[in-house]
C-alpha cells in the first residue's frame, strides 16, 4: 500500500515498525525488571507526572531504528519533541505510557507508536510488554492483537460493560466528576489503570466499552484512535481540534452502538 499522490510505502513501514516496537519493549522490560540498572527519575509538572531514563532511551531506540530505514520521515515524541522530516510522514511516539505504573512495578504500561501521513493516521501500534500483546492496525486493513482480528464491543448501553477513564492535573476535577456520576447513575462502571494507550487498546479489542479522557496529548492516543476505528468503533475527531498536536485535547473512543450514550453523558457531539 502506498498513499495517494506519494510514493510512501505504508506496508513496509508497518512491517518494520512492528519489529521495532517489540525490540523497544524488550529494552523497556530490562529496566522494568532491574537488569538494565537503576532507574533515574525526573519529575515534570507534579509528582505523578514523571519521566525515567527508560522513557528517554526507549524513545531514542525507536527514533534511531526508524530513521535508519526511513530517513526522510519526521517524529513527534513525548520526551524528544518534534523533528520534522522531508516528507509527509510523522511518527508519533510514547515510549512508556504509564510511567508512574512502570516505576512503581505495576504492569499497566505500554509503548505506543503511530504514523501520520499528512492529517491521516495510517499505522497504529500499542505493545504491552508485560502481557506480550501487540495491538496493531493499518488504515483500511482492520485491527488485530498478536495477529488475531479484534473488534470493539457490540453493547448498546453503558450498563453492559466497563468504561475506561483517564484524568490528569492539566484540567480541573469538575471536568471528570460529572462523567463518572453519569456512568454510575446509568448503572455503568469504570476503571483507570494509569495508561491511556493501553485502555484504548483494550477498548479496541472489546474488553472495555470505551475510553474517555478530558485532555490527552497526541502521543498517548494517536495509535488508539486508529485501532478503535479499524476495529469498528468510533472516536471523536481528535485531529480536527485546533493545535491538537501541540496542545492536546479530549478523546473519546467507544463501541459504535454505545457511542451515542457516552457522548450524551460526556456532552460531546457525535
Amino acid at each position: 500500500m502506498t498513499t495517494a499522490n506519494t510514493n510512501i510505502d505504508i506496508d513496509a513501514r508497518f512491517d518494520y515498525a512492528r519489529d521495532v516496537i517489540r525490540d523497544a519493549g524488550e529494552r523497556a522490560m530490562a529496566y522494568y525488571d532491574g537488569t538494565a540498572g537503576d532507574l533515574k527519575i525526573e519529575i515534570k509538572d507534579n509528582p505523578l507526572d514523571m519521566v525515567s531514563i527508560a522513557d528517554k532511551n526507549v524513545e531514542a531506540i525507536i527514533r534511531d531504528r526508524i530513521r535508519d530505514a526511513f530517513p526522510e520521515d519526521g517524529f513527534l515524541g513525548e520526551e524528544m519533541g518534534i523533528e520534522k522530516g522531508a516528507n509527509e510522514c510523522l511518527w508519533v511516539i510514547d515510549p512508556i505510557d504509564g510511567t508512574a505504573c512502570f516505576v512503581n512495578q505495576m504492569p499497566t504500561w505500554c509503548i505506543s507508536v503511530a504514523l501520520m501521513v499528512g492529517n491521516e493516521v495510517v499505522i497504529g501500534l500499542i505493545y504491552h510488554p508485560c502481557g506480550k500483546e501487540l495491538f496493531a492496525a493499518q488504515a483500511g486493513k482492520g485491527a488485530s492483537v498478536n495477529g488475531e482480528p479484534i473488534k470493539t464491543t457490540d453493547v448498546a448501553s453503558v450498563g453492559e460493560g466497563v468504561m475506561g477513564i483517564g484524568m490528569s492535573h492539566r484540567v480541573k476535577s469538575d471536568t471528570i466528576t460529572p462523567v463518572i456520576g453519569g456512568l454510575l447513575d446509568r448503572e455503568g462502571m469504570f476503571i483507570r489503570n494509569g495508561s491511556c494507550a493501553l485502555m484504548m487498546a483494550y477498548a479496541s479489542a472489546g474488553r472495555l466499552i470505551g475510553y474517555y479522557e478530558p485532555h490527552i496529548n497526541p502521543w498517548d492516543c494517536m495509535a488508539g484512535i486508529l485501532l478503535t476505528r479499524e476495529a469498528g468503533g468510533w472516536t471523536n475527531d481528535y485531529l480536527a481540534i485546533p493545535n491538537v498536536l501541540e496542545e492536546g485535547g479530549p478523546i473519546l473512543s467507544a463501541g459504535a452502538h454505545v457511542a451515542n450514550e457516552l457522548c450524551e453523558i460526556i456532552g460531546l457531539k457525535r
